[in-house]
């Protein structure tokens, strides 16, 4: 317990100061758009706060927060859609599979866990579709379903799998897993904001550049060496390589996910301006590196 505090106080007193150092920037220069970083700040405190109730208490409350996350992320992504009345009904079942996907992961069932959204789901969301509801748009409805499940709530939900799956490691595991991640994507923004030419998207995401992959990568890795000691059992020859993995997924997975919003929104600026800000951009690299860091370690370690 004293280690576990000792990483809170340090994580708090690191935030502050991240926190303090924002709010100078942008008041001295207010000719840059910092909103981005605002909002990875405000969803490093809400993960900071989910970490200390599942470090001080109970991994319950850190599986019913990450269950809320996943509801509104996927909230978020069926309110690009357009949908039509008879999706409806498919969208709900959707919902329904939040507490499903969580109840396999309560009960330490890693074989349902792992083939309920990708098979069972999968098999199964088209039935409410096709019963008296027509062919038109089956195929788009369907298939934007499932995508929205896969990433947001079967990607999401490895992040509550953690604790249940290695109890003495977890909480650090996640940690150590969204520090990386979102200092990756706030390294990747700083970058392309400041020095960004060449851009990987324009027309879905002006600040993807390979001027800030090319910057984030070294950072991330140099991050995880630092921090890898205190937060994993990793030696350093994986702790780097984590390092490497995690800004990689998260880049696929900003990217994928910015390229999606864009085809789901062609024609409606207006609404994909306003999601910027959306849990769905906060969670966006989370979707993937979630999942393959989850993997990885229990390919590699006894423990998961």
């Amino acid at each position: 317990m004293d280690s576990s505090l000792l990483t809170l106080t340090l994580i708090c007193i690191a935030l502050l100061i991240i926190h303090l150092i924002y709010i100078v920037v942008v008041k001295t220069q207010p000719n840059k758009d910092y909103a981005t970083i605002g909002l990875r700040i405000k969803t490093w405190w809400g993960m900071f706060f989910i970490f200390c109730l599942a470090t001080l208490f109970n991994p319950i409350v850190s599986l019913l927060s990450l269950m809320v996350l996943t509801f509104f992320a996927l909230k978020e992504y069926f309110s690009m859609i357009r949908s039509r009345k008879a999706d409806r009904r498919l969208f709900l079942w959707a919902y329904l599979a939040i507490p499903v996907q969580f109840y396999w992961i309560y009960i330490g069932w890693y074989g349902m866990f792992i083939v309920f959204i990708p098979i069972y789901v999968f098999l199964l969301l088209p039935l409410p579709r096709l019963i008296n509801k027509g062919t038109v748009g089956f195929l788009r409805s369907v298939s934007s379903t499932q995508w929205g499940l896969m990433l947001m709530v079967f990607g999401l939900s490895h992040l509550a799998y953690f604790q249940f799956a290695a109890p003495q490691y977890g909480a650090k595991l996640v940690l150590f897993l969204v520090v990386l991640t979102q200092l990756n994507d706030v390294a990747h923004y700083l970058a392309s904001l400041y020095f960004g030419k060449r851009k990987i998207v324009p027309t879905s995401n002006p600040n993807i550049t390979w001027e800030g992959f090319a910057f984030a990568f070294p950072v991330t890795i140099a991050a995880s060496y630092l921090i890898y000691p205190y937060l994993t059992p990793f030696d350093l020859k994986f702790g780097i390589i984590m390092g490497m993995l995690i800004s990689l997924s998260g880049f696929f997975g900003s990217l994928t996910v910015s390229v999606l919003k864009r085809d789901l929104l062609i024609g409606d600026d207006n609404k994909f301006d306003a999601l910027k800000k959306s849990y769905l951009s906060r969670v966006d690299s989370l979707t993937y590196t979630s999942p393959v860091f989850f993997h990885v370690i229990r390919y590699f370690f006894d423990f998961m």
